[in-house]
């Protein structure tokens, strides 16, 4: 039997480069679709709300009284008295794919191979007030991983062999986890703040594969998979220290830790004739041994003036090793230690202002650049963009709408990979309003 397309990465990730690509409504379970997220948990979200996205992802130094700043847990106390804080948001992600035609496998293909996805969905809803004086308390629940993809690749019989026909492959998945928390938070001595957030991990991933013979009737064509139901909890301590260098201006260090845990949960082994659902060859659910989810350290730096401008920068580091995610065959994949490096800032020219509506606007933008947790034939995959926003306030008080955009690169052509070039949308509204405030009447 001859093998046109080789069970390596580039025919693993014939994402749609040789098939019609899925349509956004195909994938809305998902929170993202991308071949990369075939491996480990799929594709980690770890931007944070939109107000963090449009900086570059940055907030582990972030303080500010107009925005819920999830990112680290001694921010919830940033805030004004009394104050009750909500924030919700939604995204929609539009990727371009490409891949070398000479390295994918795809007979007769030439030049470069692309195509095209996107998806929207909701990504966060958080809400915070204050609990007692310089203390605040927030929950929230977020995507914390998305698994969305649809592979295919092709084998075609020899003279010996012609009754087999054609052999398609095919392996798709959808799914993911989300993160469900609850924090809280206190100020010390007007300076240093500290916070824990309790974090529930839950979600299920779907994967499955399927030969098909075309014009076979010795060989069955045969679907299998499994499906893995999840769930887990750890904890997220932070704090952050802030050090006034003049009347408006201050300096802001922070920095957290979030404790490794294990999900665990039951994944269901399946495996099935094509051609009739009934036609079962093995089903059995057992006790998942559960994956490793390591500890993460972070470390980050702010300059504020007041409610003028912010820059920031941000660093994040979390060793996935030793998560103990089962083996994909055929492609060499090795979790790793991911890293990220994030730089952001902020820009408000006149928030009082009364004449000129665009001055009352805050702008915010930022890069980033991370190697994520994924190895694929031993060269890490990376991933880098630029962010641009704007708050537009709304009514009284910080009530606002917040627009972003993000455009970035996963991944490369070369090294036998592929390249994910993606535009995300974020939109998001964040409510505020007083409570406890007595009315005095004449």
């Amino acid at each position: 039997m001859k093998r046109n397309g080789r069970l390596i990465l580039p025919v693993l990730l014939l994402v749609l480069l040789g098939a019609p690509a899925l349509s956004a409504q195909e994938v809305l379970a998902d929170t993202g679709y991308s071949p990369y997220s075939l491996f480990g948990f799929g594709q980690l979200s770890g931007a944070g709300t939109t107000y963090n996205a449009t900086m570059g992802g940055i907030g582990l130094a972030d303080r500010n009284v107009r925005f819920i700043n999830v990112l680290n847990p001694a921010a919830v106390t940033a805030r004004e008295a009394k104050s009750f804080m909500m924030d919700f948001g939604v995204l929609s992600n539009n990727v371009i794919y490409s891949a070398d035609a000479a390295t994918s496998g795809t007979p007769g293909a030439t030049g470069t191979l692309r195509s095209a996805n996107n998806t929207f969905n909701m990504n966060h809803i958080v809400f915070s007030f204050p609990m007692w004086k310089n203390s605040a308390f927030k929950a929230g629940i977020m995507p914390y991983s998305s698994v969305g993809y649809s592979l295919r690749s092709y084998e075609q019989s020899e003279e010996l062999l012609a009754a087999l026909g054609d052999i398609q492959y095919f392996r798709q998945g959808q799914g993911g986890l989300y993160k469900a928390f609850l924090g809280a938070g206190v100020t010390l001595w007007d300076c240093l703040s500290v916070g824990v957030d309790g974090q529930y991990y839950f979600g299920n991933i779907n994967r499955y594969s399927y030969a098909l013979f075309t014009s076979s009737s010795v060989y069955r064509s045969i679907n299998s998979g499994w499906d893995d139901y999840l769930s887990g909890i750890n904890a997220k301590f932070g704090l952050q220290y802030e050090q006034k260098l003049g009347r408006k201006t201050a300096l802001t260090v922070g920095a957290t830790y979030q404790l490794g845990t294990t999900l665990s949960g039951e994944e269901r082994r399946f495996a099935y004739g094509v051609a009739s659902a009934t036609d079962t060859i093995t089903d059995v659910t057992t006790p998942l041994a559960g994956y490793k989810m390591p500890a993460e350290i972070g470390a980050g730096l702010t300059l504020r003036s007041a409610d003028g401008w912010m820059i920031g920068f941000d660093y994040t580091r979390q060793d996935w090793r030793n998560s103990n995610f089962a083996a994909t065959p055929g492609v060499n994949f090795t979790p790793c230690c991911q890293q990220s490096f994030r730089l952001g800032g902020e820009l408000t020219p006149n928030r009082y202002d009364i004449r000129y509506f665009f001055k009352r606007l805050t702008y915010h933008g930022g890069l980033f650049y991370e190697r994520s947790y994924l190895s694929l034939n031993g060269h890490q995959v990376t991933d880098r963009g630029l962010t641009l926003g704007v708050s537009i306030p709304v009514s009284r008080y910080y009530n606002a709408i917040n627009l972003g955009f993000t455009a970035g690169q996963r991944g490369t052509t070369e090294d036998q990979l592929i390249r994910e070039t993606y535009f995300t949308f974020h939109i998001s509204f964040s409510l505020h309003d007083i409570w406890f405030l007595k009315q005095l009447y004449e």
